[in-house]
C-alpha cells in the first residue's frame, strides 16, 4: 500500500480539491483508494457526503490514530491512501509527512513559494520523499508567472508535471461531490489530473525502490 500526503504551510493552495480529483482518477485507473481528512474543516468529509458513493472511502482521522488506521487499511487490501492535512505546522501535518510521499502544492506567487520552502525543510528533517506541484496556474497569457514558479520550485527539489491550471471544472467537480475526471471526462482538467496520477505513480515507485536499496 502506498500513501500520498498533501501538505503545505499556506492556506488556499487547493490541497483538498486536488486530493479529491486525484483519488477519483487513481480509482478509475484501478487503485483501491481511501482518503483520510486530517483538516478540522473536514472539506473532504463534506465532499464525500455530497458524493454519497462508497467507491472511495473517506474518513476524518486524528494524528494519534493514523498509524494504526493505515495498518488496518493495508491488511484490508487497500492499494492507495490519500491524506489531506490542514495548512500550517501541526501534529496532523507531521504525522502525514511520515508516510511514502509528501506532495507540496503551491500557487505561482511569492508567498506560496516562500511557504513551500518551509514545508520542504520539514520533509527533509523527517527524511521523507517530497515533490512540489504548481496549482491554480493562470491563463496562458500569464505564462511568464508560471515559468518563474517552475524555476523556483525546481531549484528547491522535484516538481510534478503537469502544473494544474485555474479551471472552473475543479471547483464544480468538488461542489458536486465528483472528481474532475467524472465531472467533465473529456475536458482539460480531467486530462491534467490523469497525467498527474501517472506522474505520482512513477514517483511512488521511485520512492519504493529507494527504500529497498537503502
Amino acid at each position: 500500500m502506498r500513501t500520498i500526503a498533501f501538505v503545505t504551510q499556506k492556506g488556499g493552495s487547493g490541497k483538498s480539491t486536488i486530493a479529491s480529483s486525484l483519488a477519483i482518477a487513481a480509482a478509475e485507473a484501478g487503485e483501491r483508494v481511501f482518503v483520510f481528512d486530517m483538516d478540522p474543516q473536514a472539506s473532504l468529509v463534506k465532499w464525500a457526503k455530497v458524493r454519497g458513493d462508497q467507491d472511495v472511502g473517506v474518513a476524518f482521522i486524528e494524528p494519534a490514530k493514523l498509524k494504526a488506521a493505515l495498518a488496518q487499511l493495508e491488511k484490508s487490501g487497500m492499494s492507495l491512501v490519500v491524506i489531506d492535512t490542514p495548512a500550517g505546522q501541526s501534529a496532523a501535518a507531521e504525522a502525514a509527512m511520515k508516510r511514502d510521499l509528501v506532495v507540496i502544492p503551491s500557487r505561482p506567487n511569492a508567498f506560496d513559494l516562500w511557504s513551500s520552502e518551509q514545508t520542504r525543510k520539514t520533509a527533509r528533517d523527517l527524511k521523507r520523499e517530497y515533490v512540489f506541484l504548481l496549482n491554480q496556474c493562470p491563463p496562458a497569457q500569464q505564462s511568464a508567472r508560471v515559468e518563474d514558479g517552475v524555476a523556483a520550485l525546481e531549484a528547491l527539489g522535484g516538481l510534478l508535471n503537469p502544473p494544474l491550471s485555474a479551471r472552473v471544472d475543479y471547483q464544480e467537480a468538488a461542489r458536486h461531490g465528483l472528481g474532475a475526471t467524472e465531472y467533465a471526462p473529456s475536458g482539460p482538467a480531467a486530462a491534467e489530473v490523469r497525467k498527474l496520477w501517472a506522474s505520482l505513480k512513477r514517483r511512488l515507485a521511485k520512492a519504493a525502490n529507494g527504500r529497498r536499496a537503502a
